[in-house]
């Protein structure tokens, strides 16, 4: 018997879950958005199998609704559910970003609501960025709700295996929590780091200094602004809690620097430097971020187009490019980005394969 999936929302994360869950040879997709071209685009497309013309028929076939919105969007849904005519065993979940908000809103219902929080992104949006290998070896957390039992957590998690990604449970509070400290809170560094350039005003020539390392260590600062207002304002206790952490670090940090003695600050760069090294390499965490591979390339005309040659012959697809002029007269750094850490390796070992260049994962 083919289980109905709806899907409400169709952007890149809606458009790619529904394209990766037509992996299932017994389920039947079900897209609506609130942009009517946006799902003839999905039908078009081949992501998903029929096009909702009602939202609250297709919810009432419906053996599974993933709200693929915004958070507010999602609790608004959630509140119109109370009219629909939904099937008793019905599983409800979400992919939202903050998990507390949404979960206290779900308590309300009288149907199992298991939270979601897909971490994978593009640095495309829209439903023409949906790809069905979006959500591979990247984390994908639930956060069961009063009614979830573990025959339901057990139900969602095979709907989601077709994804490939890796599913674990937690509670909204942990999640909320974590992600504000891996995720969250370092887009607000990210947005203060930029601001504090934008007052620099006595020597102009520092953006142009800004270009190299700067801009990587800043990149999620350029991500959508209302989005990340949302997921601040939602998860602001948490964001508060660790900017008052940092207060405290920093001001140690500050003392540090007054007294200015050599061997401790070291020790507290080598500190930071190991626990950094140790992080983890492979795979996606909380924040998206792309593969990047460091590639030392001389200053001559043609090189960046020979390396990309290789890469095409390969059907290796990279993300972005950038040079960081950091090493005068002899060498440039290229950065190439890739979606996945294979399509790296693949692209790491064609260049060492096919040329004399330093090629590196930093």
């Amino acid at each position: 018997m083919k289980k109905n999936i709806l899907i409400i929302g169709l952007g890149l994360i809606g458009g790619s879950l529904a394209k990766a869950l037509m992996r299932h040879d017994n389920a039947l997709i079900v897209g609506y958005d609130t942009d009517a071209l946006t799902v003839r685009k999905a039908y078009k497309m081949g992501i998903i199998h029929r096009a909702a013309l009602s939202l609250e028929e297709a919810a009432s076939e419906a053996d599974f609704i993933i709200l693929a919105t915004p958070v507010g969007a999602a609790k608004k849904l959630l509140q119109q559910s109370r009219f629909w005519n939904l099937k008793d065993d019905v599983i409800i979940s979400d992919t939202g970003s903050t998990k507390m908000e949404i979960m206290d809103a779900a308590e309300q219902m009288d149907h199992v609501f298991i939270g979601g929080h897909p971490m994978a992104g593009s640095h495309k949006s829209g439903v023409e960025a949906a790809k069905d290998v979006l959500f591979e070896n990247a984390y994908y957390i639930l956060t069961p709700g009063l009614l979830a039992e573990d025959s339901h957590i057990d139900e969602l998690k095979s709907l989601l295996s077709v994804t490939k990604a890796k599913v674990e449970v937690l509670t909204a509070k942990e999640h909320d929590h974590m992600t504000s400290i891996v995720s969250h809170f370092p887009h607000l560094i990210a947005a203060s780091l930029v601001h504090q350039l934008d007052r620099e005003q006595a020597y102009p020539f520092t953006r142009q200094l800004a270009a190299g390392g700067f801009r990587d260590i800043t990149r999620i600062a350029s991500s959508d602004p209302i989005m990340w207002r949302d997921i601040t304002t939602q998860n602001n206790g948490m964001i508060t809690a660790q900017l008052n952490l940092w207060i405290e670090e920093m001001s140690k940090l500050k003392d540090l620097l007054e007294i200015n003695e050599e061997e401790p600050i070291r020790q507290y760069f080598e500190k930071a430097k190991s626990v950094r090294d140790q992080l983890p390499i492979a795979g996606h965490g909380a924040m998206y971020s792309v593969f990047d591979l460091y590639i030392d390339i001389p200053d001559v005309p043609g090189v960046i187009s020979e390396l990309t040659g290789y890469l095409a012959e390969e059907k290796i697809s990279i993300v972005n490019l950038r040079i960081l002029e950091t090493r005068e007269d002899v060498f440039g750094i290229l950065v190439m980005s890739f979606q996945t850490a294979e399509d790296r390796e693949k692209a790491k070992a064609c260049i060492a394969e096919r040329t004399v260049y330093d090629v590196y994962i930093s």
